[in-house]
């Protein structure tokens, strides 16, 4: 029969600081990729010179149909 006895270190306390701040600066870069590529990449379109949209709004006026 064995018996296996783990007696810790001093500096075993490790609480996953180094751990954190790897995931902090891994989510940071995403972020930064995505603002770039949104920002700069992916442009808008171009519109075309001279377009222009033309909406007819009623004025509210009007008579009521009659029935």
């Amino acid at each position: 029969m064995v018996t296996v006895v783990n007696n810790p270190g001093p500096n075993s306390n490790d609480s996953g600081a180094a751990g954190w701040a790897v995931a902090v600066v891994i989510l940071l870069v995403v972020a930064g990729g995505l603002f770039w590529y949104f920002r700069y990449y992916r442009a808008a379109p171009a519109q075309a010179p001279g377009t222009t949209i033309q909406v007819n709004v009623p004025t509210g006026n009007t008579p009521a149909p009659a029935q």
